[in-house]
């Protein structure tokens, strides 16, 4: 089982774009969105959600107002405003640190597992999708990551699919260093502009560090022919081996709108471009060829 992950140095690359034009390419795969802060692949690909399961991660107070004494100790600990009078006034601000259970001299306070949001299953028109929504106020991303991949993981190997397509997090924070770790192959989908360089330069310093190999996309391409040129001998330079060249074109934004991918459009050039791109990528991966 092969393991294709998507990435950006930033957002609004167009990473989404590529994922689901990819995953009509590709003939036999799980797909899975570990953008989980802004998740939006099941626009593109028609998803049908099949199962929803609740996500929890680290803790929140618990006051059994029955057994509180009204002492003001916890209001007076909390370094966080988050409890006032024995009350949770501010439950956004509490960091769950549990100072307040910890020192309660009733034992009226007690730390339970937070809900954090939940991660599903769906049918799309190109497979199935594992996909999440982080909670508000939560920052436990790259653990919400973690367990959409090796959901995707069991998923392709129950029902003996070769590939995985993840829609990566934009960056090179924790859920992208989640995103990443025994990947077998990152795509990084850049612009053709100057700080381009730079993201894919610290891209590159991550997915070295982790031992994962890293391709590259230029989007947008005829946006700036200078800065393609530019980018495309960085490139070359830094020995990360460019896959696809995609213009700049009205029609990426018509199927966002309609909720397609390019290669439902009647563009042909830009189909074709995208046809080009997945056959390098199979290459790489050794995944088998387009459908």
């Amino acid at each position: 089982m092969k393991e294709l992950v998507i990435l950006s140095g930033k957002g609004g690359t167009g990473k989404t774009s590529v994922t689901a034009a990819l995953a009509y390419l590709a003939p036999a795969k799980v797909l899975a969105d570990c953008d989980v802060d802004a998740a939006n692949l099941h626009l593109l690909v028609g998803a049908k959600e099949k199962e929803s399961h609740a996500f929890y991660a680290g803790f929140a107070p618990e006051i059994n107002l029955a057994e509180c004494l009204k002492c003001g100790k916890c209001t007076e600990l909390c370094r966080f405003d988050a409890i006032t009078d024995g009350v949770i006034t501010a439950p956004f601000a509490c960091e769950g640190c549990g100072v307040c259970a910890f020192n309660c001299p009733a034992h009226a306070i007690s730390m339970r597992d937070k809900s954090a949001g939940r991660w599903m299953i769906s049918a799309t028109r190109f497979g199935q999708l594992v996909h999440a929504e982080l909670g508000l106020a939560v920052e436990n991303s790259g653990k919400l990551v973690s367990v959409v991949r090796q959901e995707a993981k069991k998923l392709a190997e129950k029902e003996n699919l070769p590939l995985i397509i993840t829609d990566g997090p934009p960056g090179i924070g924790c859920p992208a260093i989640a995103t990443i770790t025994g990947a077998d192959l990152v795509l990084a989908v850049a612009e053709p502009s100057v700080s381009a360089m730079h993201d894919l330069t610290r891209l590159r310093s991550l997915c070295s560090h982790f031992g994962v190999p890293i391709a590259a996309c230029i989007n947008k391409a005829t946006l700036s022919p200078a800065n393609t040129r530019s980018l495309k001998a960085w490139l070359k330079e830094n020995s990360i081996p460019l896959v696809g060249e995609l213009p700049y074109h009205q029609v990426f934004q018509t199927a966002i709108q309609s909720g397609r991918t390019v290669m439902e459009t009647n563009n042909a050039a830009v189909r074709e471009q995208m046809r080009e791109l997945w056959r390098s990528l199979s290459n790489l991966l050794k995944a088998g060829s387009e459908r």
